[in-house]
């Protein structure tokens, strides 16, 4: 029967990439996207005051809560339609600072107009 050894320098190699392996999903768990849970309905969001870092992504899920609703932002270019009863997912990656606005924009009825909101980026 033959002897089998394993060298030392096989088992540091497999200790190195064990650490390092731990170490990145570590970091690729701390970089998942942030998920943002908003409602629309006659005539509001909620919540209609967001806050994103710049740079990092962000999932926005909105339910459209009584009917089909919009949102758009057109300083960050987001557009979705949201139907009613569902969850729409929008990915954002804001690349610029500042205070952008949105708004619906399927007209809902009478206070349609006040459908809006705001989202601030910050660096």
């Amino acid at each position: 029967m033959k002897k089998i050894t394993i060298r030392p320098e096989i088992i540091g190699i497999f200790l190195i990439v064990l650490v390092v392996g731990t170490g990145y999903s570590k970091v690729c768990a701390e970089q998942q996207e942030q998920v943002i849970k908003m409602t629309a309905k006659k005539f509001e969001y909620s919540p209609k005051e967001i806050t994103l870092k710049k740079g990092v992504p962000v999932v926005l899920e909105i339910t459209a809560l009584d009917r089909l609703h919009g949102f758009f932002c057109p300083d960050l270019q987001i557009h979705a339609d949201l139907l009613q009863g569902k969850v729409t997912r929008i990915r954002v990656v804001p690349v610029k600072t500042g205070v952008f606005a949105f708004h619906c924009d399927i007209v809902c009825g009478d206070g349609h107009e006040d459908m809006v909101g705001t989202i601030t980026v910050k660096e």
